[in-house]
């Protein structure tokens, strides 16, 4: 794999943004990994990177239940700022619900490339790579 990408982490739990930190480093993917515990944080994040693609993740792993912004709050407000975005992101919603209903509003949200059930093993990160590589 030859491309290295901008992660970003948007989990409240910091023992599972360590352990994703360290999986993403072991298999070579980053060129950086930004982490926030709430959806808000990221959002603010974005709005004030909005023309600075390098700053900009690439891929972000979005956890649903969060304080303050949870994850489906944080794409109702990314859909707003996408068109003032410089680059495409991939979303992928990760967490630890097995609720369908869940799953299902995940899948309706066209922004949302994957629903991820936790935790998220080496394989399944290098085929998200390898998916963004092909396109």
């Amino acid at each position: 794999m030859t491309k290295n990408f901008n992660f970003c982490i948007v989990d409240d739990d910091d023992i599972y943004q360590f352990t994703m930190k360290k999986t993403i480093e072991s298999l070579n993917l980053a060129k950086s990994i930004i982490a926030f515990s709430d959806g808000e944080e990221a959002l603010n994040f974005m709005i004030e990177n909005l023309n600075k693609d390098d700053e900009l993740p690439d891929i972000i792993l979005l956890d649903i239940n969060m304080p303050i912004m949870d994850g489906f709050q944080f794409m109702e407000e990314y859909i707003k700022i996408k068109p003032n975005l410089g680059k495409k992101i991939t979303i992928y919603m990760v967490s630890s619900s097995v609720d369908i209903a869940d799953i299902e509003r995940a899948k309706r949200i066209s922004d949302i490339s994957d629903y991820i059930i936790k935790p998220i093993k080496k394989g399944k990160l290098q085929s998200i790579i390898s998916k963004l590589l092909s396109e």
